[in-house]
């Protein structure tokens, strides 16, 4: 297929260039009645909905379809769908798809948070795999297939496997082929988020995509790596062992049935720039990332850290936890993909020949907050710590009965109670614990020393004048005061 085709763009520019009047939805109408700075509102003239000659997502038979057609062809699957409510819609599609109530999933414990939803929304049974510890990023990395093959012994009646590839932070590790080929064996699926991989259609020294690997369905975010505007994502079937009806009556459900025809162009255009990436584009990304890097390596006090993943890097200071970095960068302008209590994370721009970024400017940012931070030197980070615990048990995520009672407790109230939600530090949006689970000693002091170094939650957990909070639920007999 042609892929310099970009069928959704082509198609709202051949509809405005008929300049059309509208007296339909939306009531902006075309921008024209918007009050929004004129740079936002010249991309109104295509915020458009299903007008003839514009298809409709949720039925595609023209420019959608086509546009989806060659997604397909691009990432080598049997069929593609464009996400316009982002890779949270496809893994939740995923799951829905190979899971109905009571089955067993077997998920990878450090999967984001939209995975857990998922699996309490299909009403099934998550298991978890919990990760090997990565000693490079100081993160939780890729699964064994030990692990797996261990957990398929336990549980023979799981449907399916969910895997993170890459990780947030850029690990693939070199398993993922081998439990591909477990799973299979089993006659199951594995399903793969792979949220920060749409840009691995690029080839070596990029790790191999899932579906090349063999994942029978996978989801990725074109707007994290790729082109595409926030919210935009791809979802990949590649096997029979995943419906892929199903999967489109389940995203009919999950999306919204008003898509806009903006993130549907964007995506049609992130598609055809990463199926033209050429091998000179590669090279000078690949000289530009080493420029940057080396610049960086020139600067006192800073560890460089290079992932799987060369889109990916992490930078760290040798006294100072990345929070604080990531504070002193935002003070000159250079805002990063997130801090945790060691490193900062950069998301690298994926460029082509002839572009530009201004890695000098960052050098020199970097140069000015590591100034900024000489005051600090004597704040030690904490130590790498250990893996996620290896003996979580199976268990049902579900939120419990409507109007479930909770309360917020102090951290001296906490320990052994059951959390009331999940709490998830965000980003990357990780869940340390589960709802229904027990706060342990060591979960409450995680989260109290991130809080004190400036990380952000979401869930069952809040931070204020310097207290941490957590939401509980509530003890048979309580007042539920919460």
């Amino acid at each position: 297929m042609d892929q310099q085709k970009r069928p959704i763009v082509e198609a709202l520019e051949a509809f405005q260039a008929a300049d059309p009047v509208s007296f339909h939805v939306p009531g902006h109408k075309t921008g024209r009645l918007s009050g929004l700075p004129d740079g936002l509102r010249a991309a109104m003239r295509y915020d458009a909905t299903e007008l003839t000659g514009l298809d409709d997502l949720h039925a595609p038979i023209g420019a959608i379809r086509e546009a989806e057609e060659l997604l397909a062809d691009a990432y080598g699957a049997d069929c593609s769908f464009l996400l316009v409510n982002g890779s949270t819609a496809g893994n939740l599609a995923m799951v829905r798809a190979v899971c109905t109530p009571g089955d067993v999933l077997l998920v990878q414990r450090n999967a984001h948070k939209s995975v857990f939803h998922a699996v309490e929304l299909a009403g099934a049974q998550a298991v978890f795999l919990n990760p090997e510890w990565d000693g490079m990023t100081c993160t939780a990395g890729a699964v064994s297939v030990d692990t797996v093959r261990e957990a398929l012994d336990r549980h023979p009646e799981a449907k399916g496997i969910f895997v993170t590839y890459p990780t947030y932070y850029g690990t693939a590790g070199e398993t993922l082929s081998d439990i591909i080929s477990c799973a299979h064996g089993h006659g199951i699926p594995v399903l793969a988020d792979e949220a920060h991989g749409a840009h691995l259609l690029a080839g070596p020294p990029f790790p191999p995509s899932a579906l090349a690997l063999g994942a029978d369905a996978v989801v990725q975010s074109a707007h994290k790596t790729l082109s595409a505007m926030t919210q935009g994502s791809f979802l990949h079937v590649n096997s029979s062992l995943v419906d892929a009806d199903r999967i489109a009556r389940g995203l009919s459900m999950l999306q919204t049935s008003s898509p806009s025809y903006v993130l549907l162009a964007s995506l049609d255009d992130a598609r055809a720039r990463i199926a033209a990436y050429s091998e000179a584009d590669k090279h000078a990304f690949l000289e530009w990332r080493r420029q940057f890097i080396d610049r960086c390596r020139k600067l006192a006090k800073l560890d460089i850290i290079e992932p799987d993943d060369p889109l990916k890097v992490l930078v760290r200071h040798k006294h100072v936890s990345g929070y604080a970095l990531q504070q002193a960068l935002e003070q000159q302008g250079i805002y990063t993909e997130l801090a945790d209590e060691r490193q900062v994370l950069f998301i690298l721009p994926l460029l082509t020949e002839g572009a530009d970024y201004p890695a000098e400017r960052v050098a020199s940012a970097l140069a000015k907050a590591i100034r900024t931070l000489e005051s600090e030197d004597e704040e030690k980070k904490p130590e790498p710590g250990p893996a996620l615990p290896a003996d979580r048990p199976a268990i049902r995520i579900s939120g419990g009965p409507a109007g479930s009672p909770s309360e917020w407790v102090p951290v001296d109230e906490a320990a052994g109670r059951s959390a009331a939600g999940a709490i998830i530090p965000y980003p990357p949006g990780i869940p340390l614990i589960l709802e229904d689970e027990p706060l342990s000693g060591e979960t409450i002091d995680t989260v109290c020393r991130m809080a004190a170094s400036g990380a952000a939650f979401q869930g069952a957990v809040r931070t204020s004048d310097g207290r941490v909070e957590f939401e509980v639920k509530t003890e048979q007999g309580g007042d539920g005061n919460g």
